[in-house]
């Protein structure tokens, strides 16, 4: 998943503004029926509708397969011709029936496809000669592997996939602000590690499945709680050097990346970690209190827009939420390193090294 990330988040964050620019308090200065906001939805929506793709694509040259094969069979789950059969038999066999899904917006039905064809491609090329192998490996694996996903592996995952994501969100829910404060506290600590990947699936499995997601509501106040901990090293520092590289730690932080500010900075002066990890467990707390939710991929303040249900652009409910969570992380992130975290008499720590993304090899 790490390879799309950005282009979700950046399609997260248009759709945001659409919903917010169709607002009717606001006068509707967009409306929902023009060319122009067809046109940016397209953008902001073709991430997720053809996320099939992509996935395919980067699960295939993660584990060694051929990515354009990949491409193809998702291109296959979700070609427009096979949209109209969503909810219809595709057949039956021995009095079962095979019911066509919807695979737009989908993500670990492509991942097993992309495996199987990377088994597939490898069987063929063993058993055929090497001068049909251009041709019939793709024709023979497209063919065996969108069969296997359409009629079986697909339906059982996606059915799968939406009780994931129920579940996840029923336990956000009932659990409240203990979810909350726990994972607001200590998901930075995962990171430290590397171990925020296995998060990330999940997170993105909410948003493709049911269009919203409780835990990245959560896990958003962690990146804005982190970049007011370097803020405040980057004010109270009289050290030009650290000031400077604070500040654009701080930046990158309220943009959604935090790895400038926890690697170069905050890990290194540990106070200043800590004071973030308290900051965001206050955030958390708040969240998960009042349910806060979020329709998009983009995190920290610049995911404001992700706050906004883009089916309900008048329900402003989450984007309070957002806001007083925010300004709660970011107030005594600052304050608690400011006042404790930090002061120039410390001595900073060894560099921390950065955990590789999945399937990143070291250089």
């Amino acid at each position: 998943m790490s390879p799309v990330i950005g282009a979700l988040a950046a399609a997260g964050i248009l759709k945001g503004l659409l919903s917010i620019l169709t607002m009717p308090a606001l006068g509707e200065l967009i409306s929902p029926k023009s060319t122009l906001f067809i046109i940016l939805n397209a953008m902001g929506d073709s991430v997720f509708f053809f996320l099939p793709i992509m996935v395919g694509y980067s699960a295939a040259k993660r584990i060694g397969g051929d990515p354009i094969i990949a491409a193809v069979i998702g291109g296959v789950l979700v070609h427009p011709t096979l949209t109209p059969l969503v909810g219809k038999s595709l057949g039956a066999l021995g009095g079962f029936n095979f019911q066509m899904v919807q695979y737009s917006y989908s993500i670990f039905p492509m991942i097993l496809a992309a495996w199987m064809a990377f088994k597939c491609e490898n069987w063929l090329k063993k058993h055929l000669p090497s001068y049909l192998t251009m041709i019939f490996v793709p024709f023979f694996t497209v063919l065996v592997v969108s069969a296997i996903t359409l009629y079986v592996t697909g339906p059982v995952i996606i059915s799968i996939s939406k009780w994931l994501a129920m579940g996840i969100a029923w336990i956000l829910v009932k659990s409240g602000w203990v979810s909350g404060l726990l994972l607001g506290g200590f998901y930075q600590i995962l990171v430290i590690f590397g171990l925020h990947w296995g998060v990330v699936p999940l997170v993105a499995n909410d948003i493709a499945t049911t269009g919203h997601s409780y835990l990245n509501a959560i896990l958003c106040q962690t990146m804005i709680s982190q970049g007011a901990a370097v803020l405040a090293v980057a004010i109270k520092s009289r050290k030009e050097n650290l000031k400077s590289l604070s500040f654009a730690a701080a930046i990158s932080a309220f943009c959604g990346v935090t790895e400038p500010a926890i690697y170069g900075i905050n890990l290194r002066f540990r106070k200043v970690f800590i004071s973030g990890l308290i900051g965001s467990a206050v955030g958390g707390f708040i969240t998960g209190l009042f349910h806060g939710n979020m329709f998009g991929f983009a995190g920290s303040w610049i995911g404001f827009a992700s706050f906004f249900n883009p089916k309900n652009p008048s329900d402003l409910s989450n984007f309070w939420i957002f806001l007083a969570s925010s300004i709660a992380s970011t107030v005594i992130g600052f304050a608690v390193a400011y006042f404790w975290g930090y002061n120039d008499e410390m001595k900073k720590g060894g560099e921390v090294e950065k955990p590789l993304k999945p399937g990143q090899a070291k250089a």
